[in-house]
């Protein structure tokens, strides 16, 4: 089977392995680049619950001034897995979505607790920090990273795309939806995907990339990309 990841390097080199290991042939489109962003942590110093909806806000994260006895709240388990390589001892993990992990700061966090810290990107697909506010939280959004778009691709490998089309492309955000609609476009090959499975994380992701016919569109959760393989 042919897969197309299309994460920056360094968030799937380890999912590039393992289906190769498995005997797929992968190819490899980074949609992103992500950049840190420079933040005042004062914010952070005194709060009692930390929130993460993607790894990258870990990744770019300073780690030393911060307690990792607290209430760390996951949406996922690749975030979940960051969290635990940096040190957050007291972690609790949604499956893959904001809905859920909205739940499971209600149900184990009180808004007398104390201060929550929300960090992200500059873009979310669901404004968490305002669902919470207006259930009575006290809680800080901090943004410590951006994502830029890339625009610029090797013909060569536009070209072998071309000839071998994958069977599964993953698509992890609204970000490269968008990003992966503007390359098909600028590189005319619409109606190339009619025998390709889009695997979306979000169905606001899917919902940029339905103008392009595919065989079938899947949503799912981070963590299931390889169950994902057994059911097309």
């Amino acid at each position: 089977m042919h897969v197309l990841l299309t994460r920056p390097l360094d968030d799937c080199s380890d999912l590039i392995l393992r289906f190769k290991e498995l005997g797929h042939i992968v190819s490899h489109l980074p949609l992103l680049s992500i950049e840190m962003v420079p933040y005042d942590d004062s914010s952070i110093l005194n709060c009692k619950g930390i929130i993460f909806t993607s790894a990258n806000a870990i990744k770019y994260l300073d780690l030393k001034k911060i307690d990792k006895n607290i209430k760390c709240f996951c949406v996922g388990l690749a975030t979940e897995k960051k969290a635990k390589n940096a040190g957050f001892q007291n972690i609790i993990s949604a499956e893959g979505n904001v809905r859920n992990l909205l739940e499971l700061i209600q149900q184990n966090f009180n808004s007398s607790d104390g201060n929550l810290i929300y960090i992200s990107g500059e873009v979310i697909s669901s404004d968490l920090d305002k669902k919470l506010i207006d259930e009575g939280y006290s809680i800080t959004r901090l943004i410590n990273y951006k994502t830029n778009h890339n625009k610029n691709f090797e013909k060569s490998f536009v070209e072998k795309l071309k000839i071998n089309m994958p069977d599964i492309v993953y698509i992890y955000s609204q970000n490269s939806a968008l990003s992966f609609l503007n390359f098909i476009k600028n590189e005319k090959i619409e109606n190339l995907w009619m025998n390709t499975n889009l695997m979306c994380m979000s169905e606001k992701s899917s919902s940029i990339l339905n103008e392009i016919k595919w065989k079938k569109i899947f949503i799912f959760n981070s963590g299931e990309e390889e169950f994902l393989l057994y059911k097309i």
